[in-house]
């Protein structure tokens, strides 16, 4: 989870929030 984090704050774009949450609900 705290590398999803990380890349989605390096994109920082919809889809990166989008998987971000994703990998949250996942875990």
């Amino acid at each position: 989870a705290l590398k999803a984090f990380s890349l989605a704050k390096s994109l920082s774009t919809g889809n990166s929030k989008s998987f971000f949450v994703r990998q949250i609900n996942l875990e």
